[in-house]
């Protein structure tokens, strides 16, 4: 990972280049531009607060519409930038045969170049803070390392789905079916409270229950998630006790999946 880290900075150049060239091909031929990244997090806010108003989701104090778009700000970041990263090494086939350098630049900079997308999302978050006259704290220090935090697991399943990408490309095309079924594995409609009631307090699942709610916190999105609106809404610092497992989890397969990546890299040009 040293090596990774040495490699960013002595590459930073070709690392810049390739982030500008990310963000031109992917608003130059869009007829709304840029205008899609306040799109998508705003359809699916919208989207959200009309199934809510069936089924009835208890959102507590805090207004529903911005409940939600607080858990869909790490989570289009996370899967934009897997999705772009998932691709990225067969989608620079040209430059991969002709020349040397890092191949992990080419998934880190996908990863990097959504920053722009996520700043846009906290941009109108900040205006939906001021319409509900929420008033940030020193809570919102945290929002860096979280953020930190969401980069490393988009980089865990970036680096090595890039590599696997190149042998199979059915791994681009499973994606987006894997991350639609994993939204709904997270708190993204339904607050983590929600969890914690009907599984730790409710015994919904019987001598399951606690069981079960550890395999759903190992999701590190769930913790990502509840990280994000305590921080943001609730002004109350970070449940380490849901981020612990989805850390655990990712610090273990983040070095398996750069390990990946490497021992495959040899054979990109050829195989691409």
């Amino acid at each position: 990972m040293i090596s990774t880290i040495y490699n960013i900075v002595s590459f930073r150049e070709l690392l810049l280049v390739l982030a500008w060239k990310n963000i031109v091909v992917r608003y130059k031929q869009a007829y709304l531009g840029i205008a899609w990244a306040i799109l998508k997090p705003m359809m699916l806010m919208l989207i959200f607060t009309l199934v809510r108003s069936f089924v009835g989701i208890d959102s507590g104090n805090i207004p529903y519409p911005i409940l939600t778009f607080a858990a869909l700000i790490p989570w289009v970041f996370f899967q934009e930038s897997t999705s772009e990263a998932i691709k990225s090494v067969v989608s620079n086939a040209m430059l991969v045969r002709k020349i040397y350098f890092p191949r992990e630049i080419l998934p880190i900079t996908s990863v990097l170049t959504m920053l722009v997308e996520l700043c846009i999302n906290f941009i109108i978050f900040a205006g939906f803070m001021i319409y509900y006259r929420i008033v940030p704290t020193a809570y919102l220090l945290w929002v860096p390392m979280i953020l930190l935090y969401t980069i490393l697991f988009s980089l865990c399943i970036s680096l090595a789905g890039s590599a696997i990408n190149v042998y199979y490309r059915d791994v681009g095309s499973a994606l987006p079916v894997v991350l639609s079924l994993l939204m709904y594995a997270s708190p993204i409609i339904y607050p983590l409270s929600l969890v914690k009631k009907t599984l730790l307090m409710n015994q919904a699942a019987g001598e399951w229950s606690n069981i079960l709610y550890i395999i759903y916190t190992m999701n590190p999105l769930a913790g990502i998630i509840d990280a994000f609106q305590c921080v943001l809404l609730y002004g109350q610092s970070p449940d380490v006790a849901t981020l612990f497992p989805g850390i655990v989890l990712t610090t273990i397969f983040l070095p398996v999946s750069y390990t990946v990546f490497k021992q495959t890299e040899a054979y990109f040009a050829d195989v691409i």
